[in-house]
């Protein structure tokens, strides 16, 4: 590509003029701002010391040599020590006609070389719905996904399902005790929405049961511990690692519920897995794992049983990995996750998506299983992100305040309908198209609000904001490429061509503004894939929308008056659109044709 022409051309002009030799890292190529002209820009000063001259006449005797020995370059001039390079519209005329318009550009091949990355992310709780958190979750670990299997990459989309433990047998509980059998069929509702009532229930009233037990006279503390509903759910769990009849037969009852919810949600989202593993089957391999590390002396146990793993020499403290009755934590789960998962794909990279407040954690999984002598280990990454809030604040699942997934999305879509109704987006389609688009748009809104922030950061998410058809939105992308597929369609209805055998020989301002940020989608997303941060993508996308928006209002198209220019902007514009929907593909968002 261009940049490295470029590097290849100043490698042999420092050896040329100076009779010496430098390395990549010496040669400082970066995107000229805005303020000067020119289209690359070469940083002087890591040449100094070969050239002995000072950054004016060193940038000046290599912009001379550039431009002698590069058609691509046209002319160049120097600011201090930044040589600034002005790239000629020929090579972006070129570009456009040759590479842009290809539907692999920006994407690499995979190969029998290619390296085998596994992504984990949603990783539920079967004691309830997904929610606005599960949300950000899934679209950043699909989105992820996508991104590294444009980079070339063999990628396998796992989730771990986390369907047991005490928090399940709440919900279990609950139903026992106040569900007087109800079922999806008999309520009416979701499995996994009904499975989650009864999880708030518990809460509720294991809140009252302390409120007494505190009234009584017993601490707080104390009363959390001794509340009978605790109590009893400690006992189920107890019985369900027993393999009781009677609680498994429960459990499954219960689980299936909820995968059916969790299938519906997820479809929905457009997000699906190749693997999925469960925490019923895992824990028990990590239970072996660590008794197998306390029998080698990697880990110690204390006097009450529980076995703990020494983290002091690395500056962390001692880690739970099994309890005192034998029962398992999470990481107990998370090691034997990581070893069934290398043993059936031997995965060069594991990433696992989760929140920010789990880092520790996964710093602690990665030292605990490199003790173990797994050197694999150290190819695990965290991709931490931070959390949703909504303009009210936080969530609280067992409290029942969270935004549901599924009502999350039907308002999306409402709202994507009331106010494309508003604006009479969508006058000439019929019903069903219409349906079909408010749903594509309502979701393409809650997708692209998320994925534009930067994953490590915490976010607000407010729904009537995202469906904004101004700024940075999806429904602002969505109908830019909707508004070049008008185009497009009109050129075709009045038979014109836009074929690549006339173009013009030189570029306006604006025209050359687009052809460069087309130029840089490559690069953009390998960017993407090597911080894992589809944002990257996301801003690429609007920043195109926003030029080619401009670009429209300021040059006729269809109606220009040399037949020359109009190919090259029915082209231009085409390629605007397949990269508009190749890099909302990324997102997992959907464009329209029509809107």
């Amino acid at each position: 590509m261009l940049y490295q022409r470029i590097s290849d051309q100043v490698r042999e002009a420092v050896q040329t003029l100076y009779g010496a030799d430098v390395n990549e890292k010496q040669i400082q190529l970066q995107q000229t701002k805005k303020e000067f002209e020119g289209d690359v820009t070469l940083v002087v000063f890591p040449l100094l010391r070969t050239s002995g001259k000072s950054p004016e006449l060193t940038a000046g005797e290599l912009g001379e040599y550039l431009r002698g020995k590069l058609d691509l370059v046209s002319t160049y001039n120097v600011i201090k020590g930044f040589l600034n390079l002005v790239i000629s519209d020929s090579y972006y005329i070129e570009f456009l006609g040759t590479e842009a318009l290809n539907k692999d550009f920006g994407i690499q091949k995979k190969s029998e070389k290619s390296e085998l990355v596994m992504v984990e992310y949603s990783s539920p709780n079967t004691n309830k719905p997904l929610h606005l958190g599960h949300i950000r979750n899934n679209l950043l670990g699909w989105s992820i996904c996508q991104i590294l299997e444009a980079n070339g990459k063999e990628v396998i989309k796992t989730n771990i399902v986390n369907d047991r433990g005490i928090h399940i047998c709440k919900s279990m509980l609950a139903w026992q005790k106040w569900g007087e059998k109800s079922t999806p069929e008999s309520t009416g509702k979701k499995g996994d929405h009904l499975v989650g009532d009864y999880y708030v229930k518990f809460d509720q009233e294991y809140k009252k049961q302390i409120g007494e037990l505190v009234a009584r006279g017993e601490s707080q503390e104390d009363a959390a511990k001794k509340a009978p509903l605790i109590l009893e759910a400690q006992e189920m769990l107890r019985k369900w690692e027993a393999k009781d009849p009677e609680i498994i037969q429960l459990w499954e009852t219960m689980n299936g519920w909820v995968y059916e919810g969790f299938d519906e949600t997820y479809e929905r989202l457009g997000v699906s897995f190749d693997k999925i593993y469960y925490e019923s089957d895992t824990y028990s391999v990590g239970r072996t794992t660590v008794i197998g590390g306390l029998d080698r002396g990697v880990f110690m146990q204390r006097d009450d049983h529980s076995i703990w793993a020494d983290l002091t020499g690395e500056g962390l403290d001692h880690k739970l990995l099994l309890r005192s009755d034998g029962t398992s934590v999470y990481m107990t789960q998370d090691i034997g996750t990581a070893q069934l998962r290398q043993q059936d794909y031997n995965f060069h990279k594991m990433i696992y998506v989760v929140g920010n407040e789990q880092n520790y954690h996964f710093k602690v999984l990665s030292i605990i299983l490199d003790k173990l002598g797994y050197g694999w280990a150290k190819n695990l990454y965290h991709l931490s992100y931070g959390m949703v809030e909504l303009p009210e604040g936080k969530m609280k699942s067992r409290e029942g305040t969270v935004v549901d997934a599924d009502d999350l999305m039907d308002e999306m879509i409402n709202t994507a309908r009331e106010m494309a109704d508003e604006l009479g987006k969508l006058e000439g389609l019929s019903e069903e198209e219409k349906d079909n688009t408010y749903r594509i748009i309502g979701l393409g809104a809650l997708k692209y609000f998320i994925l534009k922030v930067d994953p490590g950061k915490n976010m607000t998410f407010n729904p009537r904001e995202s469906i904004d058809f101004n700024g940075n939105t999806g429904p602002f992308i969505q109908y830019t490429h909707a508004r070049i597929r008008s185009v497009l369609r009109k050129a075709e209805d009045n038979n014109i061509t836009w074929d690549m055998e006339l173009f013009p020989e030189s570029l306006s301002d604006k025209e050359k503004s687009l052809v460069k940020i087309l130029h840089g989608f490559p690069e953009i997303v390998n960017d993407a894939a090597l911080n894992y941060n589809p944002a990257l993508i996301a801003n690429f996308a609007y920043e195109l929308a926003k030029e080619f928006n401009q670009f429209y209002h300021e040059h006729q198209i269809i109606k220009a008056e040399e037949e020359a220019e109009r190919r090259f902007r029915l082209c231009l514009s085409e390629a605007c659109g397949i990269t508009i929907l190749k890099a909302m593909s990324f997102l997992g968002i959907e464009v329209p044709e029509r809107m």
